[in-house]
């Protein structure tokens, strides 16, 4: 998908592109650049995130940015243009955004006169009339007199033409509260523009705290909470209406809820785990096994020379252990083809891990974990879960999971009946490895000992398959030195 386009010689925007396996959305996480800075090919503007994981978007050409299209927390289609640079910034061909408000006052405009300059008509839906890249810059007091006088003029004119008395003509032109300097155009950047739009604000009614007296989207949310009658600012024929307005979002602000929108990977877990609850049949069994010999061996590998510099933890062995029980009964690695009406089974695994970030559940998978040795495979997970907690995982490391592990027992939880992750057969859950009561060699003794769930997909994986590879991960986690007799 083309993901620039050319408004003109000078401007060219940049779409939202498809960052991954046919996803139709992203959300603008975070902006990385203003109006007016100054960016190069191959630097990042922004981070948006999928359905599936969050990605730094790069921007393709040299320029100065002219405009944002979206303000952050935005949710934006695959395909819409995001941000417009001005590749020759300084030229004078430019189109709408090339003129400068002191240059041409705004009445020019509002008389209909044939002769003013076309750059002026377009206008970007949420923005109002298009700006340049140089007024960015803070305004000197001189240049914005002109569009002042114009503004107030013209105010002025149309209060006299309804009868209103001159004084009070002349009273917009005195924001005492508001952004506009001197009665001209409040100053905020296109994002905060949209922001106010959206939330019904008039930017003129905005107190300003930014720089030079621009409007912030702080001072945006400032205006649009609720905020207590004041009697100078509103006539008892006004509060009813005031009231009605105010209302709804004081009740969204309300102390006994909250409301989060449900989006990105939040949305895409919510999605796939009904799709996959009621596709396939879950069938879940459980095994309590003794872990001790794991845990000695874990201790052990912790000092081995070859795995110096990777990290050894009772995980690494349980990957290891469900890798050879799928060795051994390789059925278990397969896919249910609806659409087909086929049991695809899978000749390589590739192993997912199931990570709980700030974002949400995501589910990356090592590659082909079945040819990795012990020490490759402690190195892949290490590499996983630090992707993972950084919010770094990409879309293609999430793809083509075969088998999931997920480890709940770091939350103290004994066990759970785990989901399985869409197009997948089983799902292995960890319980916690705690010190238990438990008869060895004929004698209670204290223990270390988990509880093991295995949930899988009843169309392909009847019970006694099931059955099988789960004993066989119990085995192996009981006597580790399985697995180098079934390896």
């Amino acid at each position: 998908m083309t993901t620039m386009t050319e408004t003109s010689a000078r401007f060219r925007e940049f779409k939202m592109p498809d960052v991954g396996e046919g996803l139709t959305e992203a959300e603008i996480l975070k902006w990385f650049v203003q109006p007016g800075d100054t960016v190069t090919d191959g630097q990042v503007v922004c981070e948006v995130e999928t359905a599936k994981a969050a990605v730094e978007l790069p921007i393709p050409f040299d320029g100065v940015v002219h405009e944002l299209r979206f303000p952050e927390g935005t949710t934006v289609d695959v395909g819409q243009v995001i941000i417009a640079i001005d590749v020759a910034p300084g030229s004078g061909d430019a189109p709408a955004p090339a003129a400068e408000p002191a240059q041409e006052p705004v009445e020019a405009a509002s008389q209909g006169d044939g002769d003013a300059p076309k750059g002026r008509t377009p206008v970007l839906v949420g923005y109002g009339v298009a700006e340049t890249s140089t007024k960015r810059r803070p305004r000197k007091g001189a240049s914005a007199a002109p569009e002042a006088a114009a503004v107030a003029a013209a105010v002025q004119a149309e209060l006299n033409g309804h009868g209103a008395p001159a004084a009070a003509a002349a009273a917009p032109a005195v924001p005492a509260q508001g952004g506009a300097p001197d009665g001209g155009r409040p100053l905020a950047k296109p994002p905060v523009r949209k922001l106010a739009k959206d939330l019904g604000i008039d930017l003129a009614t905005v107190v300003p705290t930014g720089k030079d007296g621009i409007i912030t989207r702080e001072d945006v949310h400032a205006a649009a909470a609720p905020a207590p009658v004041s009697p100078t600012v509103a006539s008892p024929a006004a509060e009813p209406e005031a009231a009605a307005a105010t209302a709804p979002q004081a009740a969204a602000s309300s102390a006994r809820e909250t409301r989060i929108p449900v989006k990105g990977v939040r949305k895409a877990i919510a999605q796939a785990m009904v799709g996959s609850a009621f596709t396939a049949p879950h069938v879940t069994e459980f095994v309590t096994v003794d872990v001790t010999r794991t845990m000695k061996l874990v201790a052990e590998l912790k000092e081995d020379k070859d795995m110096a510099g990777v990290r050894v933890n009772p995980l690494l062995i349980i990957a290891k252990a469900l890798l050879v029980a799928i060795k051994r009964n390789p059925e278990v690695n397969a896919a249910w083809d609806e659409a087909n009406q086929e049991i695809v089974q899978k000749h390589y695994v590739n192993l997912g891990i199931a990570a709980a970030t700030p974002r949400g559940l995501i589910v990356p998978n090592i590659k082909d974990a079945h040819d990795k040795t012990l020490p490759q495979l402690a190195a892949a997970l290490g590499e996983l879960v630090t992707t993972a907690r950084d919010g770094k995982t990409s879309p293609a490391a999430m793809a083509g999971g075969t088998v999931t592990i997920t480890n709940v027992g770091v939350f103290g939880v004994d066990t759970g009946t785990p989901i399985l992750n869409p197009g997948e057969s089983a799902i292995l859950a960890v319980g916690a490895i705690k010190l238990q009561p438990w008869v060895h060699k004929g004698k209670v003794k204290p223990r270390q000992v988990t509880t093991l769930a295995l949930s899988f997909d009843h169309r392909l994986v009847d019970g006694e398959l099931g059955s099988k590879v789960l004993a066989d991960v119990a085995a192996i986690l009981e006597q580790p030195k399985r697995l180098i007799t079934w390896a």
